[in-house]
């Protein structure tokens, strides 16, 4: 028998079968058959939400019955500001965010049931509540007070206004609206393969969410938006980033934002944000950076062939929305729990524990010792 190949990180190898989303070979990128370039420019957030929980884009009247049932669900229960609240102001966001994932669990009546409807229903839940955890937490690290959601506005105005307590313009709430399009759902990336491993054991929604923020918290996946603004705010101006970065390639640093597993010629939903990223910059004042960003770009590319990834767009528009960078990988979370949760149903639908092997390179049998004749350690 032969033995079995071994493909370090899973690369390459296909661990399941979805009808959520596609990478195209490497070159697009869709959700549920809807390319992301013409969801991104065509589609509020709220259908990309519904597309990607329900299956199908939704008509006029399950939209607005869909936002009322978010708008219905985001409040947080007295019990849930209280524990807000007795968290240490230091803790970091990620870290709080896994921990509500699973703390609100305590306070949904269907937690334990992994019905395909009762999960729909939590993860509506789910997406509704945590922009709101979002925000009070950022809120209360901050010495301010929560603010409320505001059911009239719309989930990304909201997410805004949760965190500043102004109003977004209809340009900060297009690009946010867009970027939380654009990291809802990506196959079987690190943190949705934690989230349907946890599901394969036959566990439930919120622990297989908190999971996946676990996996997201890492700088090699969601905190690599956070690693992107250090470098940018290194750089410091558009002149010295041709010489930085040229020493920084000659000393083989990794540069946060380029290159990607699976996108080798280039990451779609960069090239889709980076005209929007441009634009904000021009509108806010921050010609400068763009331009640092731009000069950045161009030499990784002809230096290592390495294009960016959606990382290296975000993390500037971001910055230019006047956000902080302890919210960047929150954020993704807010966007990615409704991939995490359709992939979550769609796991149990048709569930298959997950249990890879691995090869082993340990010692050759080996024969027991007993301790009195085991030689003394020096």
């Amino acid at each position: 028998m032969s033995e079995p190949v071994y493909h370090p990180g899973l690369e390459g190898v296909v661990a399941g079968e979805t009808a959520i989303s596609t990478i195209a070979g490497g070159t697009g990128l869709g959700y549920r058959g809807y390319a992301i370039e013409d969801l991104a420019r065509e589609a509020s957030f709220e259908e990309v939400a519904y597309l990607i929980l329900h299956g199908e884009l939704p008509a006029t009247d399950a939209l607005k019955d869909f936002c009322r049932r978010l708008a219905a669900a985001a409040p947080l229960q007295s019990e849930v500001l209280q524990f807000i609240r007795s968290v240490p102001r230091s803790t970091p966001i990620m870290d709080f965010m896994r921990t509500a994932a699973s703390a609100l669990a305590h306070f949904d009546s269907e937690a334990a049931d992994t019905s395909s409807e009762a999960q729909l229903r939590k993860a509506e839940r789910l997406f509704a509540q945590l922009p709101t955890v979002l925000a009070a937490q950022r809120r209360i690290q901050q010495g301010k007070e929560p603010v409320a959601p505001d059911p009239q506005k719309s989930f990304a105005a909201n997410m805004l206004w949760m965190l500043r307590r102004e109003d977004p313009s209809p340009q900060l709430e297009q690009a946010m609206d867009v970027s939380l399009t654009l990291y809802a759902e990506h196959e079987f990336n690190a943190s949705t393969f934690t989230a349907r491993v946890i599901t394969s054991t036959l566990s439930d929604l919120h622990s297989s969410v908190a999971g996946a923020i676990g996996a997201l918290k890492g700088p090699l996946h969601g905190g690599a938006n956070e690693r992107v603004m250090e470098v940018l705010q290194e750089v410091g101006s558009a002149e010295n980033a041709e010489p930085w970065i040229r020493q920084a390639l000659a000393e083989k640093r990794r540069i946060m934002g380029f290159g990607h597993r699976v996108y080798k010629e280039g990451d779609p939903r960069a090239r889709f944000l980076k005209p929007l990223c441009q634009e904000l910059a021009a509108e806010t004042g921050h010609e400068e950076m763009e331009n640092m960003a731009e000069v950045i770009e161009r030499i990784v590319v002809e230096e290592k062939g390495l294009p960016p990834n959606l990382d290296w767009p975000s993390a500037r528009l971001y910055h230019y929305m006047g956000l902080d960078v302890a919210v960047y990988t929150p954020l993704f979370v807010v966007s990615r729990v409704t991939g995490w949760a359709a992939h979550v149903i769609e796991q149990m639908d048709n569930n298959r524990l997950i249990r890879p092997r691995s090869r082993y390179i340990g010692p050759e049998p080996r024969a027991w010792v007993p301790l009195a004749d085991r030689p003394c350690s020096t």
